[in-house]
């Protein structure tokens, strides 16, 4: 819900009033009645006490960013303007573009990032100190026991199979004469741009081999240059350029690429681009092949374990920071069938836990060419939540009840210590009794 309530709030409303105040903390109207806007907007069902739950969420994050800044918690302008700049990118891709962003808000990028910092100050702060709250809170598997055993059996969830697996991916290497012609086509594209007599635009719609880029947006990506996870090649070459101005090709993990800037403000720019993947013959696969089937008679042999072959041998950047297991969507090792692609699904059919399977030919998500060897690391049968075969599950979730209750007993002892103030609309919520009750905070 934030995602999209950080740029509500930054289009008040003008009929506002001050609804609720903790130390010298404020809550208007308009807070309330963006966070109900943007539940509506989500398609989020709105409970009928939405309001006295968000200005009870609301009056938390004060509590905590006003003992935050009591402790002196550090919280740095450049952790503020990282967490502002992934909310802009977030945005733009919702909208489509910057430009569609600046109509819709009706404000400049400059001025939404500053409309932005005191709301994600406080909810850093805010953050910070409930991690200060809860840290070296631990669980025990006494606890972890006696918390599933209190949960209504009928109410246990059901799960499907569930999969830990790990690959090795090589990428066939192109000849060079495959990627001297993917230099020659990017070059003759910059030549027709630059001389009129064709437009970026329409020639990554039609020549670009970037799929998603292309579906998505004629081949235009919104940069920021503090951006995390972007290829460093990439954002050098984009952010050399002037307005308008067409790159020479250029190497990267992908292939071979062209930019054009679009436009530019500071550290944020748009740019299209155009990406040719030199083309891999069988000859260049059969090798891969070959060289996977080596890799895998070592680890059958025992002579090499899989985390080394996976340091060693994968092109995958993202498995080697976790071993190379898969991750899905949440980050989790735990996968289901139906989160794999098609290609895994017919390679994991015969295979049992412990095994790796022959090498074989696959598609990336970019269409790109690789050969992968598969290992089974565990497998579940489906089944109803129990404590033996779920319990990771389970004491996580242990662990945040007490983490919560932890909190809940900061909260009454540290109400007392603070100026409160609600409104007469809300003070016969429920949500508010902790916070206009005197019996129930300390020092009053």
């Amino acid at each position: 819900m934030l995602c999209t309530m950080a740029l509500a709030q930054s289009v008040k409303v003008v009929a506002d009033k001050i609804i609720a105040v903790v130390g010298d903390k404020v809550i208007l109207k308009s807070d309330i009645d963006n966070t109900i806007t943007d539940m509506q907007r989500q398609g989020v069902e709105v409970p009928t006490n939405a309001r006295c739950l968000s200005l009870e969420q609301s009056m938390g994050i004060k509590a905590l960013v006003l003992q935050a800044e009591r402790d002196s918690l550090p919280v740095t302008e450049e952790e503020i303007a990282a967490d502002i700049d992934n909310q802009v990118r977030y945005f733009i891709g919702a909208y489509g573009s910057k430009e569609k962003l600046e109509e819709i808000s009706g404000k400049s990028l400059y001025q939404l990032k500053e409309d932005f910092k005191d709301g994600f100050r406080e909810r850093k702060l805010a953050g910070a100190m409930r991690n200060k709250i809860v840290d070296g809170i631990r669980i025990t598997p006494n606890e972890v026991k006696a918390y599933f055993n209190k949960l209504p059996k009928d109410s246990l969830p059901y799960y499907e199979s569930e999969l830990e697996i790990g690959q090795i991916v090589a990428y066939p290497k192109a000849s060079r004469e495959a990627e001297e012609y993917c230099i020659e086509q990017l070059n003759e594209f910059k030549q027709q741009v630059e001389s009129g007599k064709k437009d970026f635009k329409k020639m990554a719609d039609i020549y670009s081999d970037d799929v998603a880029t292309q579906k998505q947006n004629n081949g235009q990506l919104d940069l920021n240059r503090g951006q995390k996870g972007f290829d460093a090649i990439f954002m050098g070459k984009a952010f050399a350029l002037k307005e308008g101005q067409v790159s020479s090709p250029f190497k990267t993990p992908f292939g071979y690429h062209i930019i054009q800037m679009v436009s530019r403000a500071g550290d944020d720019a748009s740019v299209r681009h155009i990406l040719k993947i030199p083309q891999i013959t069988k000859a260049e696969i059969d090798a891969t092949l070959a060289k996977l089937d080596t890799v895998r008679s070592k680890l059958l042999a025992g002579t090499i374990q899989f985390g080394e072959a996976v340091s060693r041998y994968s092109d995958d950047e993202n498995s080697k920071f976790t071993g190379g297991r898969k991750t899905n969507a949440e980050g989790s090792t735990y996968i289901t069938i139906d989160q794999l692609d098609k290609d895994m699904v017919v390679m994991l059919k015969d295979l049992k836990v412990g095994q790796f399977s022959q090498p074989k030919e696959f598609e990336d998500e970019r269409k790109k060419k690789g050969v992968r060897i598969v290992y089974l690391l565990s497998k579940t049968d489906p089944h109803r939540e129990n404590i033996k075969d779920d319990y990771n599950k389970i004491s996580l979730r242990a662990l945040e009840e007490k983490k919560s209750e932890a909190l809940e007993k900061w909260f009454n002892e540290k109400i007392g210590t603070y100026y409160i103030k609600v409104d007469e609309e809300y003070k016969n919520c429920a949500e508010m009794k902790k916070w206009t009750n005197p019996t129930l905070a300390v020092g009053k």
